[in-house]
């Protein structure tokens, strides 16, 4: 191709310098909402202690509003959406974007929320793998009308650095578990409260104890597909996301407004100690 254009991010091989651009990333952290990736871009550049004012580092995606994406030294901070269709567009414009940008040796995060299985609200799940609505880990899609199957291992290594370095931190709860991705955050879900439910309580129940069974330790919209796409292209990723709740005890979130800004704090924490430990920052 003599131009790839990378429609959602607006970017371009052709009127953007890519290599100059991103050439010194070695860690992608996304997530879904763009206010909260904007915070954390802020939030790792007083971590790192980098120049310049955090409150005026740019979104390099303003000319879209599908994505937002900052960078800030070597870590770029960018927004997924809602759901695997919305994120697996912005995986493969971000993995020919580190293709053309030459980066190497690069590790993804998803940082994020989730429904917790039998987990107290507040606590953060590494993900050990990333399973479907039967329990399997894997994920399937649809090309030219034909199902294909793939793995959605995650990396061993990144997660149990990753929870060496939860032990290192305090008040951050934090569990190696399987996380299961739903295709929706109502029926999908089991829960009783959207405007379709064609299921009781007790059946409810029994599903939600049938994945626990099968490790399952919460519930979000996205992680098979990042584990599969990053897998298949041989990147090293991790899944880290706190539960806002425990799903055998309710559907509806009710903690406060400040508490859950912490909560979705905490897999952000975690991640910029890691980031630091291998920058050589923390010892």
């Amino acid at each position: 191709m003599e131009e790839d254009i990378l429609y959602h991010f607006s970017l371009s091989t052709k009127t953007h310098n890519l290599p100059e651009m991103f050439g010194d990333i070695k860690f992608v952290c996304v997530g879904g909402s763009a206010n909260r990736m904007k915070a954390f871009a802020q939030f790792i550049h007083q971590e790192l202690e980098l120049p310049g004012n955090p409150e005026e580092i740019i979104d390099i995606c303003e000319g879209t509003d599908r994505y937002s994406m900052y960078k800030v030294g070597p870590v770029l901070s960018i927004s997924h959406g809602m759901g695997v269709p919305s994120i697996s567009i912005m995986l493969h414009e971000l993995i020919k974007l580190l293709h053309h940008a030459q980066c190497r040796d690069v590790v993804l995060f998803r940082l994020g929320t989730s429904g917790g299985v039998g987990l107290a609200p507040g606590t953060v799940v590494i993900t050990d793998k990333a399973v479907d609505y039967s329990f399997r880990p894997q994920f399937e899609q649809v090309v030219l009308g034909k199902v294909i199957t793939r793995s959605t291992e995650l990396d061993e290594g990144v997660a149990n650095e990753l929870l060496q370095c939860s032990s290192e931190l305090q008040n951050i709860p934090t569990v190696i578990g399987n996380t299961m991705c739903t295709h929706d955050f109502y029926e999908g879900q089991g829960r009783l409260d959207g405007a379709l439910c064609s299921f009781s309580h007790a059946e409810k129940v029994e599903y939600l104890r049938k994945a626990y069974e099968a490790g399952v330790r919460n519930i979000e919209m996205e992680s098979t597909v990042f584990a599969a796409m990053c897998r298949v292209c041989g990147l090293k990723a991790a899944v880290i996301c706190v539960a806002l709740l425990n799903r055998f005890e309710g559907d509806q979130i009710t903690s406060s407004h400040d508490v859950l800004v912490e909560y979705q704090q905490r897999p952000q924490v975690l991640v910029s100690h890691f980031i630091k430990k291998r920058l050589g920052q923390i010892v």
